[in-house]
């Protein structure tokens, strides 16, 4: 029903009264938002001033539409929806006051330009008219040159973070001691099976040590404990702070607690070979690397995981350095005890979702850092079943672009434009008239679209998220899975909660006020 009034109601005024109307609302709704930000004393009145901009920049955009219906009016009609949630923000006002003005302020400010940028260029075309098929044309040569651009970053990722066929080889002596820190809560047969994975290393200074993180059942503390002969130490975790999330509170105290010269911090679905920890510290000191991250193979190349391929795809297919963003995971990675105090520690990342990249970027810049991939030769599994893994795109998803509304238009347009719409028009290349330019317009469709595809197959099997056949055509399906987690996670973590092993992150992470009524679960 309200769909059908958003449609009718704004047709209906445009028909009646024209565009004149339609721009007077619109501009009073940006009126509203601005003085809702700049005038000093009407903060007071946000939920009048936000739910008028609300209604005024939807109804203005939804005449546009309705009125001139096209590319240009749909993409405003779009941007004014995220204008409508960044308002909801303030209406809902669950963040800290001052943090609050400030994060809606930017986005809003965001927003309104790219707003500007498509009426601009909208009036433009309209008065020009340029020609259709040149622009087309043009769009489709970008589409197939990012395509190229994305297989050949693909190429040299794998190959340089490759895992070493052979390491050099360091006598007991010459290896630094090591303590692996796991944190756990609520584990059961993960916990046990890695657990015994490490207690068969043949690393020959290895600490191995377990935070019960408050466990709310008891198979976790007794799993730690039986495994006390073998050399594992059990650590009862502490309830964190309100401004701390809980993984970086557990990975604080563990960090705290080892006394190895390097820390290796992993999660319960990793699975390690006798010596992969030998390969991994060998090839930290050989390399002269204080950190280093791993990419593990999946433990079923046939499993359909298409939201852990996702991730796999933005970790290795883009080309991270030109953005200097390194490669990173939270899967299992390795820190000098040293360069983790030099950084500051994890007081220096309490609120962070991947609080591993703060220090990958710093020691980047040193070169000291590596981003590599397991594979037979070194033997570093996970086990993370589908689930975990959604969950985990919902955790670190919307925090990856900065707990930004923009960011998160800004990466639709783009995936839309590149990576879906090429498939699109292969699809409907046989619906219109033969003629030159729609048969060049459908070849250069077919050539991005199967770079893309080879692209993402490359990841999927190196990384057995997908076996061969499921990869050849899993490209489209993990782009709108992707797509579906950002807008969930972005939901969630502005109007809901997102949980960590049952624990709210969203408290810390967007500086929401804590005294809040209950949240409706996620």
């Amino acid at each position: 029903m309200s769909l059908f009034l958003w449609v009718t109601i704004p047709f209906l005024v445009c028909y009646s009264y024209g565009m004149t109307l339609v721009i007077i609302v619109f501009a009073a709704a940006v009126l509203c938002e601005l003085a809702l930000h700049f005038v000093p004393g009407l903060w007071r009145a946000r939920k009048f001033l936000a739910g008028a901009a609300i209604v005024g920049s939807c109804f203005g955009t939804a005449g546009f539409a309705v009125w001139r219906p096209g590319i240009w009016s749909i993409l405003l009609l779009a941007v004014s929806l995220f204008r409508a949630l960044n308002m909801m923000r303030v209406v809902e006002a669950r963040m800290h006051e001052r943090y609050l003005r400030t994060v809606t302020r930017r986005t809003s400010l965001v927003l309104m330009l790219w707003q500007a940028l498509f009426a601009a260029i909208w009036l433009w075309w309209t008065k020009a008219q340029p020609s259709g098929e040149a622009w087309l044309t043009a769009l489709a040569s970008l589409q197939l040159l990012v395509s190229v651009s994305f297989f050949a970053s693909t190429l040299r990722r794998l190959r340089r973070t490759m895992w070493p066929p052979q390491t050099p080889h360091f006598s007991n002596a010459e290896l630094p001691s090591i303590s692996v820190a796991i944190p756990a809560r609520n584990e059961t047969e993960d916990l046990q099976a890695c657990l015994e994975s490490l207690i068969a290393c043949d690393y020959p200074k290895l600490e191995i040590l377990v935070l019960d993180d408050n466990s709310q059942t008891r198979r976790t503390p007794e799993i730690i404990r039986s495994f006390a002969h073998d050399g594992v130490r059990f650590i009862q975790g502490d309830e964190p702070s309100e401004t701390w999330l809980p993984k970086n509170a557990a990975y604080d105290r563990l960090a705290h607690e080892a006394s190895g010269e390097i820390i290796v911090f992993c999660g319960v679905d990793v699975r390690f070979a006798p010596d992969a920890l030998r390969k991994i510290i060998a090839f930290m000191q050989s390399e002269h690397k204080q950190m280093v991250s791993i990419l593990p193979e999946r433990t079923k190349s046939a499993q359909l995981a298409l939201a852990q391929g996702a991730r796999y795809w933005w970790e290795l297919a883009p080309p991270r350095r030109l953005f200097r963003r390194p490669s990173v995971l939270s899967t299992c990675w390795a820190i000098e005890s040293s360069a983790l105090k030099k950084a500051g520690g994890f007081a220096a990342v309490a609120r962070s979702i991947v609080p591993e990249a703060y220090f990958a970027k710093r020691l980047i810049a040193e070169d000291k850092y590596s981003f590599r991939r397991a594979d037979g030769h070194l033997g570093l599994l996970s086990a993370k079943p589908a689930a975990e893994q959604r969950a985990t795109a919902v955790r670190t998803r919307y925090p990856q672009l900065h707990r930004r509304p923009e960011y998160v238009w800004a990466a639709t347009l783009f995936e839309y434009v590149f990576f879906l719409l090429p498939t699109f028009g292969i699809a409907l290349g046989g619906f219109l008239p033969a003629s030159p330019f729609h048969g060049l317009l459908h070849i250069l469709a077919i050539a991005t679209t199967v770079f893309f595809l080879v692209t993402y197959e490359l990841i999927a099997v190196v990384t057995r998220v997908n076996n061969a056949i499921l990869g050849a055509v899993a490209f489209p399906f993990v782009v709108l899975l992707d797509l579906a987690l950002l807008y969930r996670s972005m939901w969630q973590y502005e109007f809901a909660t997102v949980e960590w092993k049952g624990r709210n992150v969203t408290i810390p992470a967007m500086h929401v006020i804590p005294h809040l009524p209950p949240l409706p679960d996620a």
